[in-house]
């Protein structure tokens, strides 16, 4: 039997990053963790995260960039649910998902926790001392203040989606540059690069119209 529901069209990946919950409802994370490109995919497959984004911080140096970094490190900048994830979750992530017991031989690539108030950095605090304490390890992932954060350029944004053919030229054809603040960007990048379960990545998918091209290239890669 063929209802209302079953007639309406799926939606576009646009449609769906409309109802995602608006940034003045998010909290925000910053996390240094080696290259940002795995980092923003990991974060972005993560139940509660809404959008993800990489760039420079850290430093001192004004307008830093990919070729001219200065003291600054590759961060991924994390956009999340409040009432779904805490950030001791998301320092859970950060902690299994680097080196914490030894330093990068680049600041470029370093660990750090960039925290945005005294509440974060509080929670940071505890979680580095239990993870020395049930290590018997000292950490030397640094917990800094967050002073500037300056977006990468486009090509570091969702990188593993960029890279994934069709599929990635498809979702850049239609958002530009707002390919970064795309809540279905992040998931998909997060999927492209093998992170998510498998509900997830149904869930997501009976939700948008993807052309029959990109369809089968984000299927030949999960």
């Amino acid at each position: 039997m063929t209802t209302v529901e079953d007639d309406q069209p799926p939606l576009t990946a646009l449609d769906v990053d409309a109802e995602a919950l608006p940034p003045a409802d998010t909290e925000t994370a910053t996390f240094g963790m080696g290259c940002f490109w795995g980092p923003d995919a990991r974060f972005g497959a993560t139940v509660g995260v809404v959008r993800t984004r990489v760039g420079y911080a850290g430093g001192t140096e004004p307008n830093p960039s990919y070729y001219s970094l200065g003291d600054h490190t590759e961060v991924v900048q994390v956009e999340y649910d409040p009432e779904t994830l805490d950030y001791s979750d998301l320092l859970d992530v950060f902690w299994a998902n680097h080196n914490p017991f030894g330093g990068a031989h680049k600041r470029q690539y370093r660990g750090v926790v960039l925290v945005h108030d005294d509440g974060q950095r509080e929670t940071a605090e505890d979680t580095k001392a239990a993870l020395e304490d049930r290590t018997g390890q000292s950490v030397e992932t640094a917990i800094e203040s967050l002073e500037s954060f300056t977006l990468a350029e486009d090509y570091h944004q969702k990188y593993e989606l960029r890279s994934t053919p069709v599929l990635g030229d498809e979702l850049e054809d239609l958002y530009g540059p707002a390919l970064v603040d795309s809540t279905v960007a992040a998931r998909l990048n997060g999927f492209v690069a093998g992170h998510g379960d498998a509900d997830q990545r149904e869930a997501l998918l009976s939700d948008i119209a993807l052309s029959p091209a990109a369809l089968s290239e984000l299927e030949r890669r999960l």
